[in-house]
């Protein structure tokens, strides 16, 4: 692994990993978006991350084993980026963030509703998400990128995504 070892301690080396400012984001953006390919998680970034940036911390990513990378079948000069085991994993630690940042944090109702679930939902929810996230980024990751392999968590969280915009649509018509 490529990272700092300034101490044995677990929370140090977490952040070594995982505290820049996008790694994060980028997990979240793969797990919570189903964003698979460098252009969709370019250009449906919420926060604006930059190209150079997103492939230096794809790479890092890689490297780390968090993600994998495989050619796209479907065309040439494209590649499927797929969640593996540790960031699977981080589904409850989303939860928990999700959670506090909603507790303590001007969140939106769009942006939120995803956590609200997750935080209702608990470990048996987090669990059925993991699953289904083996399923289409490990076991099928061609077919959960192009969306033949689908969850139905996060068709789930997606659903409530999309009626909180709907709805925040039509209170502002």
């Amino acid at each position: 692994m490529d990272i700092e070892l300034r101490s044995g301690c677990p929370i140090n080396l977490t952040m070594e990993v995982l505290g820049d400012r996008w790694s994060l984001i980028i997990i979240r953006d793969i797990m919570f978006g189903n964003r698979r390919h460098f252009r969709d998680l370019l250009t449906h970034s919420e926060e604006g991350i930059a190209s150079n940036i997103l492939a230096a911390r794809l790479k890092r990513l890689l490297s780390l084993g968090f993600i994998s990378k495989r050619d796209d079948p479907s065309h040439s000069q494209k590649a499927i980026y797929s969640l593996a085991e540790p960031a699977i994993q981080l589904v409850p630690v989303f939860a928990m963030i999700g959670a506090w940042g909603r507790r303590h944090l001007p969140v939106s109702e769009e942006l939120s509703i995803r956590a609200q679930l997750l935080e209702e939902g608990g470990q048996p929810l987090w669990d059925e998400f993991m699953e289904d996230l083996r399923q289409i980024h490990i076991a099928d990751p061609i077919g959960g990128a192009n969306g033949t392999c689908t969850s139905p968590v996060l068709a789930k969280l997606m659903a409530a995504c999309l009626e909180v915009r709907a709805r925040s649509l039509s209170q502002a018509s």
